[in-house]
């Protein structure tokens, strides 16, 4: 369909779905919902002048490539795979400029309470990060104004138009909607328990993204389900944030390693000082969320146990 970038083309009243339509129906009425949110967020984001608009766009990314996955096996996945695909592309475009403003942002605020010779060498410690972040945005923007992204939005707006191509399941109601939430929690149970109880900071990012899977599928199925849902969602949204904080810890520490590292064998010292003092502040932070990550978990299996 050639429709003028930049207009929607939805239809004025977002999809619906109730409690017995089959799961399908509940996968447009997620897409529908995450759609409306990135267009209504995507001007915002071209600006770059409230990074928060960037991250809403990507959240509903993430939503809608999760949303399509948990619900694979109820639908036409020769329909659903490439379009998760693009959305993949999509999510890469926007996540490389988010990381930095969220990096850009935890580093200067770090630093806001340090003297004012030290803010100038954080200054100077930083410069390469402001340039790889405008490089960043320049290809964002190209990207939001290609064909490829054009087509992605086209093809969304084409799923929430009409019923969405279905799989040869025949049963895909309340019960199915549970069980494809049961299976995002197992998989989170299994790492946990093959991962211990001292795993490396790769296993809880890798444990985190599994979390983030678990809640998105639940919110799919939170509509039909009710409460013993939206308990899960909150347990799943904690579980997800600590193990969010130790990783934006984690890179935080690194990145400020390697910008001090990219300054050769013999940094300026009073970089050097800086360094040092926000990859403490960091590190604290990361063996602090890892302190708190079993906690959360807890609290999370035990809710699960419920629905």
């Amino acid at each position: 369909m050639n429709r003028p970038f930049g207009t929607s083309g939805l239809p004025p009243e977002p999809v619906v779905a109730g409690r017995t339509d089959p799961i399908a129906q509940h996968v447009r009425a997620a897409l529908d919902a995450r759609l409306r949110t990135l267009l209504e967020h995507e001007p915002g984001a071209r600006s770059g002048e409230e990074p928060e608009r960037l991250h809403q766009m990507r959240v509903s990314v993430r939503r809608m490539r999760a949303v399509l996955k948990s619900a694979g096996p109820f639908l036409d996945q020769r329909w659903s795979e490439p379009l998760r695909e693009e959305l993949g592309w999509l999510g890469r475009e926007l996540g490389e400029v988010r990381d930095l403003d969220v990096l850009l942002g935890r580093l200067r605020g770090e630093a806001s309470d340090f003297e004012a010779a030290q803010r100038e060498s954080a200054a100077l410690l930083f410069g390469p990060l402001e340039i790889e972040h405008r490089a960043a945005r320049e290809s964002l923007v190209i990207a939001l104004d290609g064909q490829r992204h054009r087509a992605l939005i086209d093809a969304l707006v084409d799923a929430v138009q009409r019923p969405l191509p279905a799989s040869d399941v025949e049963h895909c109601g309340p019960r199915e909607l549970r069980a494809l939430v049961a299976k995002q929690y197992r998989r989170v149970r299994r790492t946990v328990d093959e991962i211990g109880t001292d795993p490396t900071d790769a296993e809880l990012h890798e444990l985190r993204i599994l979390g983030k899977r678990l809640r998105y599928t639940a919110e799919l199925a939170e509509p039909v389900l009710g409460k013993p849902m939206r308990q899960l969602l909150g347990a799943a949204k904690r579980f997800q944030d600590v193990l969010g904080e130790h990783r934006d810890a984690c890179l935080a520490e690194r990145r400020v390693l390697d910008l001090l590292a990219a300054r050769g064998p013999a940094p300026d010292p009073a970089i050097a000082f800086v360094a040092g003092r926000l990859v403490e502040r960091e590190r604290s932070r990361r063996l602090a969320h890892r302190e708190q990550w079993h906690e959360s978990w807890r609290e999370l299996r035990g809710t699960a146990a419920k629905v």
